[in-house]
């Protein structure tokens, strides 16, 4: 029986993830079994995943602690590595943090795989690696060139997973994808956070003149493209995941205040961040290639869905919504 090991699989995209594969959402996995290991720090929640599942195990603790990966790692065939810090504005604040998990974190995961002879691994990272493009795409031989905290760590991480497959001829693959959206996501990030605000008449905080440009894809989407790289992907290889539907964030605010209902007097322009990227792209023509990948859910229709289960679902995000604001 398959035996696959998910790092921050209480995590948004984690979590989702994790319930496809209990679900047969992805090929080749009915009746595998899943160990979850997250430090269910404040973006981590057990009850994103099932209470009870006889094919689902849990254990709570730190992506550093080597100790806990000797033992918990033997066994696995699978790894997929989502265990990370992933908040700019956060990193901008508390470099440090990201630093220890997503470089530390991530050396001593695959230590722990490597020792273990785990067959496959996947690492999983971000489009925000490359900083910002003004025009066209990046291609995955495109130069690491970070502009936050948060992005230089993930770069390192990559490049340590790159380092575990040349010394050590460990199979990993890693995937850069671009900004996620979906039901679960906590309300610091962009859309949640403007949601939940929306939906409670308070107003959203729109950083400098609104014109950066981030891609979008559903969570669903990203999941299937990292199972579709831990089972089919090269050793070594990067793939871009990307949606293809790329909007200003004066766009995007433009139609979450028509999805909830609200005017543009809730929309407050705000200090630009600290080194915010102006534009991402993401040429993901090796993935749909070789892995015949391709997004299926459409940025109208997700986005829907997704102001829809924030606005039925109030119970699980309005503590949360709460710390995000006062952030």
């Amino acid at each position: 029986m398959m035996r696959i090991l998910v790092t921050g699989g209480a995590g948004f995209i984690g979590s989702a993830y994790v319930r496809g594969l209990l679900a047969g959402a992805y090929p080749g996995t009915d009746g595998a079994r899943v160990t979850v290991l997250d430090n269910l720090g404040y973006a981590g929640r057990r009850d994103n995943l099932p209470a009870a599942h006889p094919r689902l195990e849990f254990a709570e603790g730190d992506v550093r602690d080597t100790a806990l990966l000797a033992a918990l790692v033997p066994g696995h065939d699978l790894v997929a590595h989502f265990a990370a810090e992933s908040h700019v504005d956060r990193s901008l604040a508390a470099a440090g943090d990201f630093l220890r998990t997503n470089v530390e974190g991530t050396g001593a995961v695959l230590q722990a795989c490597a020792d273990a002879r785990v067959a496959r691994v996947v690492h999983v990272s971000t489009d925000e690696v490359y900083g910002s493009i003004d025009d066209g795409a990046w291609t995955e031989d495109s130069p690491l060139l970070p502009n936050s905290p948060y992005a230089a760590s993930k770069a390192a991480s990559d490049l340590v997973a790159r380092a575990y497959w040349r010394t050590h001829g460990l199979d990993v693959s890693i995937t850069r994808c671009c900004n996620n959206y979906g039901p679960r996501q906590h309300p610091e990030k962009v859309i949640p956070l403007f949601v939940t605000n929306l939906l409670r008449d308070r107003p959203v905080p729109l950083y400098g003149d609104g014109r950066n440009v981030r891609e979008w894809l559903h969570v669903d989407d990203h999941c299937r493209a990292v199972h579709a790289v831990l089972t089919g992907g090269r050793a070594g290889a990067v793939y871009h995941v990307g949606g293809g539907t790329g909007l200003s964030n004066l766009e995007l605010t433009r139609r979450l205040l028509e999805l909830c209902g609200a005017g543009e007097r809730l929309v407050r322009r705000v200090p630009d961040r600290k080194g915010h990227d102006r534009r991402y792209a993401l040429d993901d023509s090796r993935i749909r290639t070789e892995l015949g990948w391709a997004p299926r859910v459409p940025f109208d229709t997700g986005l829907a869905a997704t102001v829809a289960w924030y606005r039925e679902n109030p119970g699980w995000w309005a503590a949360s919504a709460s710390r995000a604001a006062a952030l």
